[in-house]
């Protein structure tokens, strides 16, 4: 291996051995953009996110007060050993952003803050101060306090009227006959608890159910009561739903119709806030135009009062527009943007940085983008460098890999097969290298000669959700469809809006998996029941015992296999278990044996080798769908808050591909996966078509394009550019014969004779 001659130049990375890195050691050109890749499951992470990034943060987070870092916790340093000349690392990631309904875009990005300034500087007539202009502080709405939306309840969702309190007439979730808020209720003296509710009066059921806060006592305690429905609006539906545990979702889909506030129209914002306009618009309406009309609406803006603003604001949206996202809305709630637009957006946040020399890590960029859209994701890549910082990207997309100044590449397979370095290097010694990766760069891709014949179709009509223009178009059955466009041109709104709600379609997102920090690829599927099962018959003993949420799990940490501190104002910290070291069972199931290994060990086998130990039929099945959907990396234990989207997607893809003949729905599959592992997810669709499944796929990825019996192509343009629908056809009549973005990027992708 060659290392670029020692300096500070570079980052010095010296026997890396985090997860599944081989004692690696390699050199990082600093203020360059170095591009690792390798398949699923290689290291890539492991060496970028888990070694170099956990490190740099962990030596800023030494930096502070031995005070501060009491509530910080100290993150244990990475398996490595030695990392030299660091600089701060920063991670730009596709976590969501937080699940608030008081975050926008335009608060995300201070885009907002910046238009507040202007009104409260140009605004006819003026309503004060920038505060003044706030839904979060003076401006709210007073009736939805600034929300946007008000909730009703279901009073028969709450409570069961023909019992008393004392017999369970409250029927919402944590609200059980013994607990402290019922209890609240039985003895604030307000009613009788034994009285059926069905029988108060009207004064009783109005203090029951709408009573403002106010102080009482409960067996001489000191507490505030408050009427039923005012705690559950309290407690369930200011929180932003996603946030929430499944059994509270549920209740809250139940119980809850939300609606536009009736006082503000959904602005958020009092009446004087709204009656101030800029050349005719309130804040509200230009917070609710498309980014790219915004930046237009600010050019007319020319007073001197607010030039610097200005300036600064049309940055942020040209920036915005730049990176494929000027057909969002600065009121568009964070919550609601998709892992890929989140991290666009958080680009554009340091891209306004005066910081220079840190190091920018990225994970895959490119995820949710058209080949169209990655160009100019690129070019913000190189903006970050030629400001002097260093930008490590994994990627696996080719036009990415290509604009690289160094190339790490890791594997040669997954997991225990990988770990190690293939090639360092330059793209154009990477082409030549031999390696998996170099191999693939340069495939293409031919249409398919024959394309399966339709067996039916399934109609959408006049869809107009988001920017859909009224479309109409019908969606082939029997047949593998790929749905194609730009970012923002309208694929979701036409498929997701139209399509989950039929009967017999299944919907096989990246959405988090919910489930408890104990839940892994064994649980998830149902194999940890085989796996039970097959330990308890080896041993003569219960399956309970080999089930960390039964009566096998360690009592320390209760089978999680780590120990939660709770540091109450801020993120509690976990540590590994001392009593089991983190294995999660007690010592005496770790003495049961199944052909040799214990159940810690079994559950820490990647899906691969777990295949070549069990011969149940039962484990077997489910590990060979695992496998066959490009997961034979995992380990069965993993949590599955430790899974990317992609992974997520593949994870649920196997668990439905037991059930029957049904339609698929399938958004992004080929995220996080190798150009080498495409192949062998168009092999998994071809199975899924030809076994009588309909299979619907929205996707950017040229070889998926190439290999479907049918597109349906939307556009031409994101936003209110977009919504129509500006081909269906094969692939083949839409490289003769269509001139849309898609159509000229997949004629220079693939191979003609």
């Amino acid at each position: 291996m060659t290392h670029i001659a020692d300096s500070h130049d570079v980052i010095e990375v010296r026997g890396a051995r985090e997860n599944n890195l081989r004692d690696v050691s390699l050199d990082i050109p600093k203020r360059r953009l170095t591009v690792f890749t390798g398949v699923s499951g290689s290291g890539k992470s492991s060496l970028v996110f888990g070694t170099i990034a956990a490190e740099s943060q962990r030596m800023i987070n030494e930096t502070y007060s031995a005070f501060l870092q009491s509530f910080m916790g100290s993150p244990a340093r990475p398996d490595v050993d030695a990392l030299h000349n660091l600089s701060a690392a920063i991670v730009v990631d596709q976590e969501r952003m937080g699940a608030n309904a008081r975050s926008t875009l335009g608060t995300a990005t201070d885009a907002y803050t910046m238009l507040r300034i202007i009104f409260s500087r140009l605004g006819e007539p003026g309503a004060g101060s920038a505060l003044a202009y706030s839904f979060n502080a003076e401006g709210m709405c007073p009736n939805c306090e600034g929300l946007g939306k008000v909730s009703s309840l279901d009073l028969d969702q709450l409570v069961d009227r023909s019992k008393s309190i004392n017999e369970g007439a409250i029927t919402v979730p944590n609200f059980s006959v013994d607990g402290w808020y019922v209890r609240g209720f039985a003895e604030s003296g307000l009613f009788d608890p034994d009285k059926p509710v069905g029988d108060f009066t009207a004064a009783e059921l109005d203090d029951f159910l709408y009573k403002a806060p106010i102080k009482i006592k409960v067996n001489g305690i000191n507490t505030t009561y408050e009427g039923l429905v005012v705690k559950v609006q309290r407690m369930y539906l200011t929180k932003e739903r996603e946030s929430v545990q499944p059994h509270i979702r549920a209740f809250i889909d139940r119980a809850a119709t939300f609606a536009a506030c009736p006082d503000c129209r959904g602005t958020r914002l009092k009446p004087a806030v709204l009656e101030s306009r800029i050349d005719g618009r309130n804040i509200a309406e230009c917070s609710a135009m498309q980014v790219s009309d915004l930046a237009e609406f600010l050019a007319g803006i020319t007073a001197p009062a607010v030039g610097p603003v200005v300036a600064n604001l049309r940055q942020t949206l040209d920036s915005l527009v730049e990176i494929g996202l000027g057909y969002l809305s600065l009121d568009r709630e964070s919550a609601t943007l998709s892992g890929g637009e989140a991290q666009r957006v958080k680009m554009v946040r340091h891209l306004g940085s005066s910081l220079t020399d840190i190091t920018y890590v990225f994970d895959e960029p490119t995820v949710g983008l058209h080949p169209h859209d990655i160009q100019r994701m690129n070019g913000l890549l190189l903006r970050l460098r030629d400001k002097g910082n260093t930008v490590l990207v994994v990627e696996h997309k080719p036009e990415t890999i290509a604009i690289a100044d160094h190339v790490v590449d890791i594997g040669p397979g997954a997991g225990p097969a990988g770990g190690r370095i293939q090639f360092e290097g330059d793209v154009a010694a990477l082409r030549a290298s031999g390696t998996l990766t170099g191999r693939c760069l340069g495939h293409r891709v031919a249409v398919k000669d024959s394309v399966r014949p339709h067996t039916g179709q399934i109609p959408i009509r006049n869809a107009s959700t988001h920017n859909l223009r009224d479309v109409s178009v019908d969606v082939p059955t029997g047949v593998l469809t790929v749905v194609t466009g730009v970012a923002g041109s309208g694929k979701s709104s036409l498929i997701h809006g139209s399509l989950p709600q039929r009967a017999g379609v299944i919907v096989v997102d990246q959405s988090a998996i919910r489930g408890s920090r104990r839940s892994n690829p064994a649980t998830y599927t149902g194999l940890l029941d085989a796996v039970r099962t097959a330990f308890a018959k080896a041993n003569g003993v219960k399956a309970a015992l080999f089930s960390a949420n039964s009566e096998g799990a360690c009592p320390n940490c209760k089978g999680i296999g780590l120990v939660y501190v709770d540091l109450a104002m801020m993120a509690g910290v976990a540590g590994v278990c001392e009593e089991c070291e983190g294995k999660r069972f007690t010592a005496q199931v770790l003495e049961y044996r199944l052909r040799g290994r214990d159940i810690s060990e079994v559950l820490a086998m990647p899906v691969s080798e777990a295949l070549e130990f069990f011969t149940e039929k039962a484990a077997r099945a489910v590990l060979e769908r695992l496998n066959a959907v490009g997961l034979g990396y995992l380990t069965l234990g993993q949590p599955l808050n430790t899974l990317s989207g992609g992974e997520r997607q593949r994870l649920k893809l196997a668990v439905h591909m037991g059930s029957g003949a049904a339609t698929y729905l399938l958004d992004e599959p080929t995220s996080g996966l190798h150009l080498a592992d495409v192949d062998q997810l168009l092999a998994l669709l071809d199975r899924l078509v030809d076994t009588g499944n309909t299979v619907i796929v929205i996707e950017h990825h040229l070889a998926v394009m190439a290999h479907a019996d049918w597109l349906i192509d939307l556009g031409p343009g994101a936003g209110h550019d977009g919504g129509n629908v500006v081909f269906t056809g094969t692939p083949g009549e839409l490289v003769a014969k269509s001139d849309t973005l898609t159509a000229q990027h997949l004629r220079d992708y693939i191979a003609i004779d």
